[in-house]
């Protein structure tokens, strides 16, 4: 709830406790076991920024925050904590946009392998150092060939082509192994069952479409959860791709009166489990450095040591609801997170959190100079919107008039790595069947000279054996033809004597 002050009036201890809103982007965190209260908590920090006109993202899990969205309704509880706070409830919603990965509750979100990049990527795809460093090639080769990477299709043929070629790429860019190329083919394969494909694409999600306002109130994005969950890796991944790009996006800004962006991360336990020790430190960098672009991250989870360290000291507003000490962990949990508090001589805190009731939570924010205030045992407030989900056709319809709908419903295919090593393989076939037919063809050529050649020497042939057998004649013929030889010669000799004679008569 918003005070005239400009304060985020959030719950109620001894006294009012208030969210300084140029300390919101100091990081927070929400934590506490199952049924604590924890949704309805986020749920009022969300409402309280809107208010104050700074966008919202959070996910939603279980569908419960779609209510948001919709004007609350009064009832006994709400009723008596008005009157225990003295305070009356305003019941409004909230300018409110649905997203899904999965393009089915909400408008697509989408970004590029490219955009992605090969350290996330690894990550998504579980992928150890050997391979990552293959990955790592295989973008640094894309880069200098200009293949774009943009969907998963892409990547898939760029690493075929790399590994058809791995000898001519060793030289430059290193060892480059068939077995880590089918690693990351078989993970590529496991991320499109899980519905990663949908993730990678184009039109990619332009980030400042988060951060909108709408009659002076923030926007609250919401993201369908419920089904991404079932792949942890994915969500997680998606989240710290977002986190990643409002850092690499947003200018420098310093202080600012008020953030220009709140992010919620549900379920943070996902975003550090089995993290390599290259990515958690890229989450401590961002986590450390992104509120100087005036961006708040609120990690929400059930135990505090879900978070490492590094992180857990960076997070100055706290809303710690009730644990539970069943197990040695949950012990050193819920010691672990008395400890993180400013100490109250009121109270013993490492007792407060196993006996707080739903909706009662020890609150700690940073006061007006960025210290932290003694902690406090407080009830929350509850939230002016609707307390859980909406129905479908209220959602549907939601997303219909959002002024995003119809900017990223249908995908488009640029030219890119998959195109373009198609074009190069139908190019490199033509080549060669060219190559082929050139060879059949000075073969043939190569026939035909050889049967001219074997043609011309048999007819030479024929023609050398009619002249050595017309000159073979038997006595026989030879004796005949020396006779019609001598009776030529003799009518030749009568038939000139005759002529002379009769020239002589005539004379």
């Amino acid at each position: 709830m918003l005070t005239d002050n400009k304060e985020l009036y959030v719950a109620h201890g001894s006294m009012p406790l208030y969210i300084h809103p140029k300390m919101a982007n100091r990081h927070g965190l929400i934590a506490g076991a199952t049924g604590t209260g924890k949704t309805v908590s986020l749920q009022v920090l969300a409402e309280s920024f809107s208010e104050l006109g700074v966008p919202v993202f959070m996910a939603d899990m279980k569908g419960d925050l779609s209510g948001i969205s919709k004007a609350g309704t009064l009832n006994s509880f709400i009723a008596k904590r008005q009157e225990e706070f003295g305070v009356t409830f305003q019941f409004q919603g909230y300018p409110t946009r649905f997203f899904d990965v999965f393009a089915e509750n909400g408008h697509p979100l989408r970004t590029t392998i490219s955009d992605m990049g090969p350290l996330l990527l690894s990550r998504l795809l579980m992928l150890n150092d050997t391979q990552s460093g293959v990955l790592n090639i295989v973008f640094r080769i894309a880069d200098d060939n200009k293949m774009l990477l943009l969907d998963i299709k892409d990547l898939r043929a760029m690493l075929s082509y790399v590994g058809e070629n791995a000898r001519s790429f060793t030289t430059q860019y290193g060892n480059i192994s068939a077995a880590s190329i089918g690693a990351i083919q078989r993970g590529l394969l496991n991320l499109e069952d899980q519905g990663g494909d949908l993730f990678f694409g184009e039109p990619e999600f332009n980030i400042y479409d988060f951060l909108q306002t709408e009659q002076g109130k923030g926007v609250i994005n919401i993201l369908a959860a419920d089904k991404l969950l079932n792949s942890p890796k994915l969500y997680a991944t998606f989240l710290l791709w977002m986190l990643n790009s409002l850092y690499e996006e947003l200018p420098e800004v310093g202080d600012l009166e008020r953030p220009k962006f709140i992010f919620f991360f549900d379920e943070a336990h996902l975003l550090f489990d089995d993290a390599p020790e290259v990515l958690l430190d890229k989450i401590e960098q961002i986590v450390r450095l992104i509120r100087s672009k005036g961006v708040g991250v609120y990690f929400i989870t059930q135990n505090p040591l879900d978070l490492p360290e590094s992180i857990l000291g960076q997070l100055g507003n706290r809303i710690q609801h009730a644990l539970r000490a069943f197990t040695p962990r949950d012990q050193k949990a819920v010691k672990t997170a008395a400890q993180t508090f400013r100490q109250n001589p009121a109270f013993e805190t490492e007792t407060a959190i196993l006996e707080l009731a739903t909706g009662e939570a020890l609150v700690s924010f940073l006061d007006s100079k960025g210290a932290p205030c003694i902690v406090e045992r407080a009830k929350m407030l509850c939230p002016q919107g609707q307390i859980g989900p909406i129905t479908d056709a209220e959602r549907a319809q939601a997303i219909k008039q959002s002024p995003l709908y119809g900017i990223y419903e249908k995908t488009t295919d640029r030219h890119s790595a998959y195109e373009i090593l198609q074009e190069e393989a139908l190019l490199k076939q033509q080549e060669e069947e060219k190559e082929i037919l050139n060879k059949q063809r000075e073969q043939e050529e190569k026939e035909r000279i050889k049967q001219e050649k074997q043609w011309q020497a048999e007819e030479g042939r024929r023609i050398n054996n009619e002249r050595r057998n017309s000159s073979r004649q038997s006595p026989t013929e030879r004796m005949f033809g020396n006779m019609l030889s001598s009776v030529g010669r003799t009518l030749g000799t009568q038939i000139v004597r005759s002529v002379l004679g009769t020239l002589i008569k005539g004379k």
